[in-house]
């Protein structure tokens, strides 16, 4: 907060355990006033992503924030879910209680389109998952990009992916919406896969989570227990770290301009506690 009002955010995601974290962070701190969550198909089928999103919304206290249903397929691959990884319910099969609430009685497209022109200042829009929904956005609602301050998006890879060893999964669930991202025309800054592989919270902060008895808290501690045991060719972003030139520029023309700022690295132990303070 930069003027003593929190910043409106829009989180697009595909709840699994990482994502169920981020949303437990979002929704408890005080900066950030998040205005709308849209869901689409990564790391479960849609309908899931929508129920566990729901879920962690009500054990957080904010059941209040609006959900929609988003694109339950890539723009032209497959469905390709992480199950293995975030388990048959995507949510670690924790056997959580199926939510109280219903999702918003429009789509996802629609809800995005809605909140970020209606938010009186610029929105964050955030995405934490494969891109097709924001891609949707940008192409049938151009005009959005008025009112967007900045796009923060969990995706791709400096170094090693997950998907493949080079590709990130969410930008390899749906490549083509990320370069729809890419090429929005407003400020973008990647937080890739490097970034978040380098914060563990400790075992000990986890088990006392995990006895907790405040729902949220007991939650938070079952997903940090969650275990990622995948480290399974397709496209991800370059991250272009060249000092200089190269042959591909002398040759053929101008370097390209950056069109992304990318984060190389975190301050791992102060985001630690920057989450639990916010969760807690």
């Amino acid at each position: 907060m930069t003027d003593g009002q929190p910043i409106p955010v829009i989180i697009d995601c595909d709840t699994g355990v990482d994502d169920a974290l981020a949303l437990l962070f979002a929704v408890r701190h005080p900066a950030l006033d998040v205005r709308a969550i849209t869901c689409v198909a990564g790391n479960t089928d849609v309908d899931g992503v929508v129920r566990n999103t729901l879920t962690v919304l009500e054990q957080a206290g904010a059941g209040d924030i609006p959900v929609a249903r988003g694109a339950e397929r890539p723009l032209i691959e497959t469905v390709r879910t992480a199950r293995h990884v975030h388990g048959q319910d995507g949510m670690g099969d924790l056997g959580l209680p199926a939510p109280a609430r219903v999702p918003a009685d429009v789509d996802a497209v629609t809800l995005l389109r809605r909140e970020i022109l209606a938010s009186p200042r610029p929105v964050t829009l955030i995405p934490m998952a494969p891109l097709t929904n924001i891609a949707l956005l940008l192409r049938t609602h151009p005009e959005v990009t008025r009112n967007i301050e900045r796009i923060v998006f969990m995706g791709g890879a400096v170094a090693t992916g997950n998907a493949t060893p080079v590709a990130e999964f969410n930008v390899w669930h749906d490549p083509e919406a990320a370069a729809v991202l890419l090429t929005a025309g407003v400020p973008i800054t990647m937080y890739g896969l490097d970034v978040f592989k380098k914060v563990l919270v400790p075992a000990d902060e986890v088990q006392r989570l995990r006895a907790s008895a405040e729902p949220r808290l007991r939650l938070a501690g079952e997903l940090l227990a969650h275990r990622d045991p995948a480290t399974s060719g397709d496209p991800t972003p370059i991250v272009d770290r060249r000092p200089r030139p190269g042959e591909s520029e002398v040759h053929q023309g101008t370097r390209e301009q950056p069109l992304v700022d990318v984060a190389l690295g975190v301050d791992a132990e102060r985001y630690v506690r920057l989450w639990l303070k916010a969760v807690e």
